[in-house]
């Protein structure tokens, strides 16, 4: 907790797509990250299509982009491995774009709520960091996911697994608010939207 009152954590590691990977991700020093998320990542752009997600859609109609990235906390990784009993889940089998550490109950984060990063500001005063993220939403598991983490872990029970094991452990989906380059070991603090 930082003297402003608000919570504070760090970005552990920052990931991207592989090349010629459909969901696997790999760390990466840095990612310059633009209004539409992560150049050349499966996720990148203003618009996404309608899926499975909003089955109250027509497939395929074009949406606002509201998952450009995804944020995961080792701790739920770490429960989430315990509960499927393997030694770890590493974010990139989960297709995984940011590792943030610090802060409690993550994948609970209010949807309004943004993750300011980088700079000494500290949460108090003017932003003086690199980059600012919107929480869209939590990210519920899915099949994709447990595929990857069953052919991952080479035990193909865990494709089924993995949904009920991740339950509100899966971490959060992000939009860009203010674009910049982004690396691991950036602080970075919470901001919660403002409550009328």
């Amino acid at each position: 907790m930082l003297a402003s009152g608000r919570l504070a954590a760090v970005l552990r590691t920052v990931q991207a797509a592989r090349f010629g990977a459909a969901f696997i991700t790999a760390p990466v020093r840095h990612i310059d990250l633009d209004h539409h998320g992560i150049p050349g990542s499966r996720h990148y752009g203003a618009l996404r299509r309608a899926g499975a997600r909003e089955p109250w859609l027509p497939c395929g109609m074009l949406l606002r982009n509201d998952r450009q990235l995804s944020a995961l906390c080792p701790d739920e990784l770490a429960e989430v491995a315990a509960a499927l009993a393997i030694e770890a889940l590493p974010p990139q089998w989960l297709g995984g774009n940011l590792l943030v550490e610090g802060l409690p109950g993550f994948s609970r984060i209010m949807p309004g709520s943004r993750l300011a990063i980088g700079g000494a500001w500290g949460g108090k005063g003017r932003f003086d960091g690199t980059a600012v993220l919107r929480v869209e939403a939590y990210n519920a598991p899915c099949r994709l996911s447990g595929r990857a983490v069953a052919a991952a872990a080479g035990r193909p029970e865990l494709e089924f697994a993995f949904v009920k094991a991740a339950a509100r452990l899966r971490g959060l989906v992000l939009s860009v608010d203010l674009p910049g380059q982004i690396a691991p070991g950036d602080p970075v603090v919470l901001l919660k939207p403002v409550q009328g």
